[in-house]
């Protein structure tokens, strides 16, 4: 049967019936055919997913189970093996899978071979991908689909990336979703978001992910969830960076790797998107969309940085649990055939765009990026919806008519520009010894090279932020108290004592550097609330003291001016006898310079 009349077949038929899939034959042409199993094999592996027509998913005792009978069936193309475990003591489990031999890393590097990496499970109440991924790769092995593609590449395949949630297991878990019967929790036991934490790398599993990816080192990876949020036709949305943001040439290729994805997926029925399908105002279709760049926390936002294309991949929660699986089986074929014929060249690309991150020296990187105020209409294909007054919650309410297809006018704000910007150091960053050990934490995670300074520096000619505003957030987040802080980046002269840690610049992983270290960067150290302690005032100056400071002070002529300029302008200030009384305290010698300084700083110059 040809891939064409495979794809054209109703999807939740052909997930339903397993020996139907199993009738897809290779490509029409393809000169690779798999090797036999080992002698005594036990039949392909096949889900409880599949056994129960993709009503029911398995629970994690069968995932370690399937990990290693596609081992023992295809020993020559599959290991199975772990690469952390959870605080609830499961093992975390990746096949990776390959005809070319190469079964390790260094296997894999030595003979210039893509690895992709494909995870489901990080929501693991969104477990498409992994009765997905499990179909795929056997098709793939058994010459079923991507013929030939595993002989040219690594696939690095984690079921169940956040495996405590998984066995959080229940009926009602995803209360907007269809199917399967029961599945996990959005978070791990711990109660992180994974997709919250690619950098701050606060979970075990997240830390546990990272080594695998700094193991391997995917060019792309691909991550496998179905969405929240309104009714519509659409059946799966497929966003990569680089694309609108990072490496010029990588960004390019990511553009082909996306519309060829999109290309192959309608091909075979789909409705696929190019942009998430979440409204601006959330339950008012009519308020359109607006596209953007995730900062690092996400998984598609992270790989950009490391110079690899990261993938979210979205099916339509709405759509029937089979029908979820099918989609997502074609989009993991995809990208195995698109990282077999496209992978050595993206090596090429990535390998450059490695060089040229670490010439990024003086030059202006964003920190984040934002859609312009452009709006274009697309046709979009919804439902028929009303938004009325509900006696319920007493507010407008939205309600879909699924039996009533409509093409809607949506707008969609897509231009994409880069929002705050900073010049990269000329050499790197200067963290003091203080703050070491906190630094390197982040640091080692991420691979990111850096040294210690084994001598004092006297009076080192920096850069010091200084921050002019900070502001808490009102409530946590993952745990944390995040901050956003105002400021500059300004010279100074400041002595550094011995054991500093200088970070430099010019490497390849320069903007993940950046990420981490600008203050100002949405997913920094400083904006994760790591360095809170600078922005909390210690010491303080009694009022009674600081009336008899003030003054002391105000027999200057040119104090006196300031401040009487000061009240006669600001009348915010002039009202506030405790902000009247701080002008003094911050210009007298008491004053902790040290309060608002970010402590991490810049330098021109690598120290000796």
């Amino acid at each position: 049967m040809s891939r064409s009349a495979f794809a054209a077949l109703p999807l939740c038929l052909l997930l339903a019936l397993p020996a139907l899939a199993a009738a897809s034959g290779p490509d029409a042409g393809a000169d690779a055919s798999p090797a036999p199993p080992a002698v005594g094999a036990a039949p392909p592996p096949a889900t409880i997913a599949e056994q129960s027509g993709f009503v029911r998913t398995g629970r994690y005792d069968e995932v370690i189970a399937l990990c290693a009978g596609f081992a023992t069936r295809y020993p020559d193309a599959v290991r199975c093996i772990d690469f952390g475990t959870t605080p609830e003591g499961r093992p975390m489990k990746a096949l990776v899978a390959s005809r070319s031999g190469a079964l390790a890393p260094e296997a894999a590097r030595a003979a210039g071979l893509p690895v992709l990496l494909v995870q489901g499970g990080i929501h693991a109440g969104e477990v498409d991908g992994k009765d997905a991924g499990f179909l795929a790769l056997r098709q793939a092995l058994d010459g079923e689909a991507a013929a030939g593609a595993l002989e040219k590449l690594v696939l690095v395949f984690v079921p169940v990336f956040n495996a405590d949630g998984h066995e959080r297991f229940g009926a009602w878990n995803r209360p907007n979703q269809r199917g399967p019967e029961k599945m996990g929790w959005r978070t791990t036991a711990q109660n992180y978001n994974l997709n919250r934490d690619y950098l701050k790398a606060d979970a075990p599993e997240m830390r546990a992910m990272l080594g695998l990816v700094e193991a391997w080192d995917p060019i792309a990876y691909v991550d496998l969830h179905a969405t929240n949020g309104a009714q519509f036709e659409h059946d799966i949305s497929v966003q990569i960076e680089p694309l609108h943001s990072g490496d010029a040439a990588l960004a390019r290729a990511g553009l082909a790797l996306r519309d060829s994805l999109l290309d192959d997926l309608a091909a075979q029925g789909s409705l696929p998107l190019p942009f998430y399908p979440s409204f601006e105002v959330h339950d008012d279709p009519s308020s359109g969309i607006v596209d953007g760049v995730s900062p690092p926390r996400f998984s598609h936002g992270y790989f950009p940085l490391r110079n690899r294309f990261g993938i979210l991949v979205e099916t339509h929660s709405w759509k029937e649990y089979p029908v979820r699986v099918a989609i997502t089986r074609n989009l993991v074929i995809g990208m195995l055939e698109q990282t077999a014929s496209r992978g050595r060249e993206w090596l090429e690309v990535a390998a450059a765009a490695d060089g040229r991150a670490a010439r990024l020296a003086g030059q202006a990187v964003p920190l984040d990026y934002i859609a312009t105020d452009r709006v274009r209409s697309v046709d979009f294909r919804g439902y028929a919806w009303a938004r009325t007054h509900s006696d319920v919650s007493g507010a407008l309410a939205t309600r879909y008519d699924e039996t009533t297809p409509q093409i809607w006018k949506m707008p969609l704000r897509d231009e994409i520009v880069p929002g705050r910007s900073v010049a990269a150091p000329g050499a790197g960053y200067l963290v003091p010894a203080r703050h070491a050990a906190q630094v390197t934490r982040w640091l080692d995670v991420h691979g990111i090279g850096y040294r210690r300074v084994a001598q004092p520096l006297p009076g080192v000619a920096i850069e010091a932020f200084r921050a002019d505003a900070a502001q808490l957030a009102a409530a946590s987040s993952e745990g944390r108290q995040r901050l956003e802080v105002e400021g500059n980046w300004r010279s100074e002269t400041r002595d550094l004592g011995a054991g500093a840690l200088f970070v430099p610049i010019a490497q390849p992983r320069a903007r993940l550097v950046m990420a981490i270290l600008e203050p100002r960067a949405p997913d920094s150290m400083a904006a994760w609330g790591e360095f809170n302690n600078a922005f909390e005032a210690k010491e303080y100056m009694e009022s009674y003291v600081a009336e008899a400071v003030a003054r002391d002070m105000l027999r200057d002529p040119a104090v006196r001016d300031a401040f009487e300029r000061r009240v006669a302008e600001d009348a915010e200030f002039a009202a506030s006898p405790r902000a009247r009384l701080e002008w003094f305290h911050r210009r007298h010698a008491s004053w902790d310079e040290r309060l608002g300084l970010y402590p991490v700083f810049r330098t021109d110059t690598a120290p000796d």
